[in-house]
């Protein structure tokens, strides 16, 4: 405490004295621009200005673009971090387990990744970001088809009795498309980009549930699709 005239007749003053401010090294400045803009664009919008988006920050935005020249380079690093670095390399190693039943891991595989996304800065960034350059979507899109649909595709394949590495046709496509982006769209979207509730909703049992539901129908519909040549003789 500041040993001055006012502090000791009035010892609580010093206390109600707002703390110095400690000044940010340039890896923590970095990270809290990163931050903000994460929360920033998913309130906001990717078309928001970055001068708006200093404003919030307190930070001048000279300072701001001192970090991030290009708001393009701003949008790729919250994509690496907001988007793509939710993805866990452990849930390759879990749906290329070989052993394990399909329906099984790819429930284990969905109550882990869902509960990863599905927040409203993840869901909001990747629609904002689809009604504006396209940018994030394109990537993660990528992501997913490089990472995930491939190995989708073998198990549903699996599933339906056929080792076939065939290209994946356009309905097998379809099917996964509808699968994964049904489960995003009743989890996700739906109570988190239009606000509404859905019977169920907060329970995790429940939410257990609807998964199994999906992966059963997936599993279900899928010999219909595979290719007639890539299924097992009996």
């Amino acid at each position: 405490m500041v040993n001055t005239e006012e502090t000791r007749a009035n010892p609580a003053a010093e206390a109600l004295r707002p703390p110095l401010r400690r000044r940010l090294d340039a890896r923590e400045r970095e990270q809290q621009i990163v931050d903000g803009a994460i929360d920033f664009f998913a309130r906001r919008g990717l078309d928001a200005q970055m001068r708006e988006l200093a404003a919030e920050l307190g930070i001048a935005h000279t300072l701001l673009y001192h970090y991030f020249p290009t708001k393009r380079l701003l949008i790729e690093r919250v994509y690496e971090q907001a988007i793509a670095g939710r993805w866990d390399e452990r849930w390759e190693q879990l749906l290329d387990d070989a052993a394990a039943p399909v329906a099984d891991k790819l429930h284990a595989f969905y109550r882990e990744y869902l509960a990863a996304i599905l927040t409203p800065e993840w869901l909001r960034i990747l629609v904002h970001s689809g009604l504006s350059d396209g940018l994030i979507p394109t990537r993660y899109f990528a992501l997913v088809r490089e990472k995930l649909f491939p190995r989708l595709l073998r198990e549903v394949r699996r599933a339906a009795g056929s080792r076939s590495r065939a290209r994946i046709t356009a309905r097998e496509e379809a099917l996964l498309m509808g699968f994964h982006g049904g489960l995003v769209y009743h989890l996700g979207i739906w109570p988190l980009v239009y606000q509404q509730q859905f019977s169920g909703e907060g329970d995790p049992a429940l939410i257990d549930v609807f998964i199994r539901d999906r992966i059963d129908g997936l599993l279900l519909q899928a010999p219909l699709l595979v290719p007639a040549r890539a299924l097992r003789k009996a």
